[in-house]
């Protein structure tokens, strides 16, 4: 007898392009299955796309290097026949004569026929539903079986004007599939439209009863304390005779180590017809005060492991179904104070800082390692909402597992843009996809896949624009909230009050989150859906704090520049695309950068707005080749989006309730909207970010220059001080003040006092200042903020001169690694002067925060296949105790220098120690972890950063140290 439960079929895959193949699908799956990536079949990447298998076969160019987008033929010019291909693979699976099988294929683009041993099924159109074909009666006896998929492109993938445009001609929205594959300001078109197998496909074996879609949902009383599991199942007996079963949901939460401790277990009897499908709600499970689940930034992500299982009479366990739950209440309304949206968890409002999600890759080579790189970078930043943009997908549920895990709410939008349907130039698809019953097909689909998830925090109809009146209609019907999860409805006292009064919320196809019919209404922008998100370029970083900046409660979109470091450009160009932009002075005193064609076409945005923002970088000196550029870049990658979250901050709850950033990741190699590339390696901007979203920050109002401390924790902050320094380029201190006996209330923004230094005889005309937030009971790190900053009107060139200082350092570093996981601990010290005996923080001890995700367990080996990843750092001695190895005790390096000063935007790398490395070779090692990067130094002062991240196997890494001071091509400290 095969084990109950689901074999994913994700390797072992061929592919070949239908009009090479002479050969019927039954006679694939029969007499005539290929033998291997012989032509014309090629291995297949599945999940993914037909453009990923080519481009791994080198049967395509690259679509990501240059310009070889333009070398891959259009289906719009090919037809879709060029792009409608044959997958094969076989499967092995032999049942007892009670046992069923189904094949299941989580998603598909955009229609397929599979043969399974000769007999054909058809998948339906639509990119955004599920499909479980029933199979058991055509398995091969020997237990061998053969599985051909034919899959065929979007019915509409539409041309792409010489112009480019947002979506291209529009067509691609008559069909209920993704959007950005005409191309967009972001990204070049998609030339196969994303066909293909693009999610899991797998095999899942039950007995005579499945379990189908269960719903769970927590109900709250008496603030928290009481709290209640409700949970829905559909059920289907598949064998002729009444099932007469045992059904048991189980709770457990896992402690220290592999450790699990069972918090409930119920048995239920029901009895099922032959032939039926049922729904079945259990009695509501009671816990009394539960971990609550909370966003990032306000507390820990406690999850419990959900099981429901079957067990059928006669027969034994007949199905098992299992799920992360996280026992949370989510609300939103308008506020009432700003007209913004604002959103509450577990009763605590939540000021969101997020940022916008397109996908993580656009040939959907989707996987939980790069799915769980790019949430935890998304943790890392300190954010706390990613927002799926309509044009996009419906996320995967292992995207929503690390929100889950990480703390980051979702804000899911349905496959509507206002440029596809209906408010694009030029105008079309007014009515939205064709086939209306199949959008709320896949919608309802959605909803079912991904409504267990607590990071989920709301349903969108779509993006700048409204569903068609029907399925906006059928949207806000489907998505009703209970009553219980009404802001006005919570008056129910018990559970028993409300089971009386209303339906269980579990039978609900959700329930529990709001449901907004656009991006653009109901508290998200002005409201009223009116195009008031934006702007989408360089700002005057003073601007962001200006009253008059941004008028609304929340922006759903602002953004700004995104240029990669200079390694990133030379592994994802030719030579041609090296040359840096021509920098052109206008007659009224600004410039225009001119970019090469390459960078043109990978939707550069300038670091200049002629008119209105003078070219940032060239505030530092124009620069001489590309290394400088990309240096020069990310200075001010990281002034932009720390004053766009420091200036939103600023206005916390006064004027705003939150904001999105348009956007943190590419999934392509563009040059524009992200805080880490394609390649998975940060900008500066990341960690501009990652100082401004603090929970508690200190910061400098750029308009105003008084010091202000943000709080969005629940708890009053006592007892503790700010000190600010301000250090010149001769590394002299003109100016030291401690601001002590501060109390700082939760949820407010205190200002704190104007820094005078600017507006004194003597003050510098570039000079450096740093703000630090501390306990004064023992002077460990809050909140540390460190400016470089120019008088008004004036620039940073003064900082060119500067590069030639040589301030010494001595970096400590201890390594921890386990298999090809390393955790390395870098304590970088200023050894330019000893510290001032009166600055008393200048070790940086920094206080731990809710979970430290800095050392991510989640790298190192599972402890238990459903909860692994929930180990997630804690306290560094924790680790220690993780890893299997420890290096040999301390290394030391010194960088030698004789200048004193500040060591200014310093940022290591990991790379891959080679011996015969090729000069230009990108020999980075990536994705790394860091807990800080591009900071900065003054004299006497240290700081430890961590880091980590895996190596290849075979492969030993080497951490390099470069900065402002420290430039001619880094150096190896470990």
């Amino acid at each position: 007898m095969v084990e109950i439960g689901k074999i994913v079929l994700d390797s072992g895959w061929l592919a070949a392009r239908s009009t090479e193949v002479q050969l019927t699908g039954t006679q694939l799956t029969t007499t005539h299955p290929p033998t291997g990536p012989t032509s014309p079949w090629m291995e297949a990447v599945v999940p993914g796309t037909v453009l990923a298998t080519l481009v791994k076969n080198k049967a395509a160019a690259d679509p990501f290097y240059g310009l070889e987008n333009e070398m891959i033929i259009d289906i719009a010019d090919s037809g879709r026949d060029y792009y409608t291909f044959w997958f094969f693979t076989k499967f092995q699976c032999k049942l007892s004569g009670t046992q069923h099988l189904d094949l299941n294929f989580r998603a598909i683009n955009y229609s397929a026929e599979v043969y399974l041993n000769g007999h054909q099924k058809v998948l339906p159109k639509g990119m955004f539903r599920r499909h479980s074909l029933a199979v058991t009666d055509i398995l091969n006896p020997d237990g061998e079986n053969l599985l051909a998929v034919l899959v065929h492109p979007p019915d509409h993938p539409g041309t792409i004007p010489p112009e480019g445009g947002q979506g291209g001609d529009h067509e691609i929205g008559k069909d209920v599939a993704t959007q950005y594959v005409e191309g967009w300001d972001w990204i070049a078109p998609v030339r196969d439209r994303n066909t293909g197998i693009w999610d899991e496909v797998s095999i899942s074996v039950t007995g005579p009863v499945k379990i189908i879609d269960p719903h769970l949902v927590s109900s709250f009383f008496d603030h928290y304390t009481r709290v209640y599991l409700h949970a829905t199942t559909e059920l289907e007996n598949r064998s002729a005779w009444v099932a007469d079963c045992s059904l048991n949901i189980q709770v457990t939460t896992e402690l220290e180590g592999s450790v699990c401790l069972m918090e409930h277990l119920q048995t239920q009897h029901v009895s099922i017809p032959p032939g039926a499908r049922i729904q079945y709600t259990f009695p509501q499970i009671f816990f009394y005060k539960p971990n609550l689940w909370w966003p990032n930034g306000m507390g820990k992500q406690s999850l419990y492991n959900v099981s429901i299982t079957v067990d059928v009479k006669g027969y034994g366990e007949s199905d098992r179904w299992g799920h992360l739950f996280g026992f949370r209440k989510i609300e939103s309304l308008i506020d009432s104070a700003t007209g913004g949206r604002l959103f509450k968890v577990n009763g605590q409002p939540i000021f969101i800082r997020g940022g916008n999600w397109i996908l993580s890759d656009c040939l959907l080579r989707l996987s939980k390692e790069r799915y769980k790189t790019d949430i935890k970078f998304h943790a890392d930043m300190n954010l706390n909402m990613i927002r799926c943009w309509g044009g996009g997908l419906a996320e995967r549920p292992e995207f929503y597992h690390y929100c889950d895990v990480y703390g980051l709410l979702v804000w899911q939008e349905f496959w509507i843009t206002g440029d596809v349907d209906g408010r694009g130039i030029p105008v079309s698809n007014p009515n939205g996809p064709l086939d209306h019953d199949l959008f709320m097909l896949c919608a309802r689909d959605t909803v079912k896949l991904l409504r267990n998830h607590p990071s989920l925090a709301l349903w969108v109809g779509g993006n700048e624009q409204v569903p068609p009146d029907d399925i906006n209609t059928a949207l806000k019907n489907d998505l009703k909230l209970h009553p219980f999860f009404e802001n006005h409805s919570a008056n129910a006292t018990s559970v028993e009050e409300m089971s009386m009064a209303f339906k269980d919320p579990s039978q609900y196809l959700d329930g529990t989150r709001v449901y907004i019919q656009g991006s653009l209404w109901d508290g998200f922008a002005n409201g009223e859906g009116d195009f008031t998100d934006g702007p989408y370029e360089i700002q005057n970083p003073e601007d962001f704090f200006k009253d008059d900046y941004y008028e609304y409660g929340f922006n759903p979109e602002v953004g700004s520049v995104g240029m990669p470091v200079a390694a990133t450009i030379r592994a994802t160009m030719p030579p041609e695309g090296w040359q840096i932009p021509l920098f052109k002075k206008l007659p009224n005193g600004y410039t225009e950068e001119v970019p090469n064609p390459v960078w043109e076409y990978h939707k550069y945005i300038p670091y200049s707005k002629p008119g209105k923002v003078h070219d940032q970088i060239e505030l530092y000196g124009i620069p001489k080749d590309l290394d400088e550029f990309c240096l020069k870049a990310q200075l001010v990658n990281y002034i932009q989006y720390r004053a766009l979250l420091e200036g939103w901050s600023s206005r916390m709850w006064s004027k705003y309730t939150g904001v999105l950033i348009w956007k943190t990741q590419n999934p392509w190699s563009g040059l524009r909207g992200q805080f880490y590339d394609y390649l998975l390696d940060q900008t500066a901007g990341f960690y501009g970010c990652r100082c401004a979203a603090e929970p508690i920050h200190v910061q400098l109002n750029l308009a105003t220059y008084f010091i202000e401390v943000v709080n969005t924790k629940s708890e009053e902050l006592s007892n503790v001080a700010i000190e600010a320094s301000v250090w010149d380029l001769e590394g002299a201190c003109p100016y030291y003040k401690v601001f002590d006996k501060l109390s700082l209330p939760p949820k407010k923004v205190v200002s704190i006092s104007e820094m005078k230094y600017p507006k004194s005889k003597s003050s510098k005309p570039v000079y450096f200042l740093l703000l630090k937030l501390y306990h004064v009971s023992d002077y460990s790190i809050i909140s540390r903020n460190f400016y470089w900053l120019h008088l008004s009107g004036g620039d940073y060139k003064l900082l060119e001169p500067y590069r030639n200082k040589r301030i010494p350092l001595k970096i400590t570093s201890k390594t921890f690694i386990k298999g090809f996981s390393y955790e390395i601990e870098m304590n970088v010290k200023n050894k330019s002067k000893k510290p001032d005996p009166k600055i008393l923080t200048y070790k940086n001890n920094f206080v731990g925060g809710d979970d430290d995700n800095d050392f991510d367990m989640t790298s190192l080996e599972p402890i238990h296949h459903e909860t692994e990843e929930k180990e997630k750092a804690g306290l560094f001695q924790r680790l220690c105790r993780q890893f299997s190895r420890e290096t040999d005790s301390l290394r030391v390096a010194e960088i030698n220098g004789s200048d004193v000063g500040v060591a200014f935007f310093l940022n290591f790398s990991v790379h891959a120690s080679k011996r015969d490395h090729k000069e230009g070779e990108d020999t980075r090692i990536l994705p790394v972890h860091y807990s800080d990067n591009y900071f900065s130094l003054v004299p006497g002062e240290e700081m430890t950063i961590k880091i980590s991240f895996q190596v290849p196997r075979g492969v030993t890494p080497r951490v390099t140290l470069k900065g402002w001071n420290y430039h001619q091509g880094g150096h190896t400290v470990l």
